[in-house]
Parts: C-alpha cells; sequence; structure tokens
C-alpha cells in the first residue's frame, strides 16, 4: 500500500457515458492500494454533460473535485490544470474513457518508492487499426526527432513524483503533452520504469484522439517542441538531442508526411466502414 496521498487527475471532454462509472471505480480502488487520495476531474469544455456530473460528484463525494475549461483546450491543457490542481506527494493520471482499469495500479505501485516516474504500457492495444498504426507511427517520430524511446510514450496510465512534476514547465496544450512531460523529465535526470497495464475497448462514447484534426494539430506541436527545445540550454549529458547535425529538418519532414499518410488511412478505412 502506498504510505502517501495519491492525486488521481482525470481529463474528460465528452465523457458524460463513461466519467461517473470511472469515478466510482477509482473510488472503489484507491481505498485499498493508498492511505489517501484525492481524484480531481478536469472537464475540459465539454458540449455533453460532463460537467454537471463532475459537478455532483464534487459536492456529494469530499475527495473528488472539479476543474473546468470553459471552452475546450486540449489534452495536454487539461492534464496540466489537474497537475496544478494536485496535492498529494504522487501524481496519476489515467483516461475517463473506460479503456483502463484503475485497479492495474497494483502493478505500478511496488515501483513508486524506488521511481520518479512509472509509466504504464498497453499490452495489447484494443482500439481501431488506425489508432494503432497512428500510435506506432508517432512513437517512431518521437524517436527520431527527441531521441526518445518508450514502449508506449502515450499511453495514459502513469504515477509521477509530484515535486519533479511541479517542477516542469509544461507547454503543450494537446497530444504532445506526454512526450513533453518525459522529455523535461528526462533533461534533469529522473529516473523512469515501463509496466504494463491492461487495455480495454472503449464501451461508450467516441474517441476523437485519431480525428484528423487532432492529428494536424500533433505534428504542429511537434514542431513547435522541436523548436523550443532546440533554442533552450541544455542540462548535461541526459538532454534530448533535438537539434542533431544529421538533418533535423529533414526528420521533421518524414515524421509529417508519416502522420499524413495516417490521415488518408484512417479516412479510408472509415469510408469502408
Amino acid at each position: 500500500m502506498l504510505d502517501h496521498q495519491l492525486s488521481l487527475v482525470l481529463p474528460a471532454h465528452n465523457e458524460a457515458e463513461n466519467i461517473e462509472a470511472v469515478v466510482e471505480r477509482a473510488r472503489e480502488i484507491l481505498p485499498k492500494v493508498t492511505r489517501a487520495f484525492e481524484i480531481i476531474v478536469v472537464n475540459d469544455g465539454s458540449r455533453d454533460e460532463t460537467g454537471a456530473i463532475i459537478d455532483r460528484l464534487a459536492q456529494t463525494y469530499p475527495n473528488v473535485r472539479a476543474v473546468h475549461h470553459e471552452v475546450n483546450r486540449g489534452y495536454g491543457a487539461a492534464l496540466t490544470s489537474g497537475f496544478q490542481a494536485a496535492s498529494g506527494q504522487s501524481v496519476m493520471f489515467m483516461d475517463s474513457d473506460r479503456q483502463f482499469d484503475i485497479a492495474d495500479i497494483s502493478a505500478l505501485l511496488p515501483y513508486v518508492p524506488y521511481y520518479e516516474i512509472v509509466a504504464g504500457y498497453r499490452i495489447q492495444r484494443r482500439d481501431p487499426f488506425y489508432r494503432k498504426l497512428y500510435g506506432k507511427m508517432f512513437g517512431l517520430s518521437v524517436w527520431l526527432v527527441f531521441g526518445l524511446r518508450m514502449r508506449d510514450i502515450d499511453c495514459a496510465f502513469k504515477i509521477f513524483r509530484t515535486d519533479l512534476l511541479k517542477g516542469i514547465a509544461l507547454t503543450s496544450p494537446g497530444a504532445l503533452i506526454n512526450t513533453e512531460l518525459l522529455l523535461r523529465a528526462r533533461q534533469r535526470g529522473a529516473s523512469i520504469v515501463q509496466v504494463g497495464v491492461h487495455h480495454y475497448p472503449r464501451p461508450a462514447g467516441e474517441s476523437s484522439g485519431g480525428s484528423p484534426r487532432v492529428v494536424f494539430r500533433a505534428v504542429g506541436e511537434t514542431v513547435r517542441l522541436w523548436w523550443r527545445l532546440r533554442s533552450e540550454p541544455t542540462d548535461g549529458p541526459d538532454a534530448p538531442a533535438t537539434a542533431s547535425p544529421r538533418g533535423p529538418l529533414g526528420k521533421i519532414a518524414a515524421v509529417l508526411a508519416a502522420l499524413l499518410a495516417v490521415v488518408v488511412i484512417r479516412t479510408v478505412f472509415r469510408q469502408r466502414r
């Protein structure tokens, strides 16, 4: 059992069909695995009843807190707001779409005393083909552009030591938040371990994570993050190789082409369904 308070951050955008079940499951499991906990649900400009549901849950349960964005600011912005609101010594985040089971936290907790970041990876990803393809190509692009290699960089099941997290100034408002967070943690010499977790089909609602709008936004964020990190001073030998002399702009061009290809494949896939 974790001997300190855990803050669970749940970003939610149009998750009215899922969010209550996710919070109730967390309230069932967390008392069994940690001494104290809080659940922070960030409503990222939802157009459905997500905001009203989390307000009701926050009024019902003292350890549930609601954070609201008036407009949709993006996945990264939702996580950042949740991190800023967290008061526990460890911070975990998980998606609110019921594709993860909070009970899998038991696989991560034994590593928390020894590592600053415990990163889950999906043992078997239960998503449509185009999302799996996008994930693989995105992971490859992060390795080529930033020199960061993870088994599942965007897996939304991670635990961080709060003092590390609070010391990182995050700037990515969208899907690149995991990449930026791990890169900046590596700059600080943070210790990371990767642990397998289960993944499940989405039972309700619709994901926007693989939409062309999100993909194009991720492409733009990749370029901007590369430029920011290239312009910043580096701190020691573990800093990311963001300014490779072997044609970094060529790498970015290849990444852009790959991501655009995924958008085309996704469009064709949906048209044939």
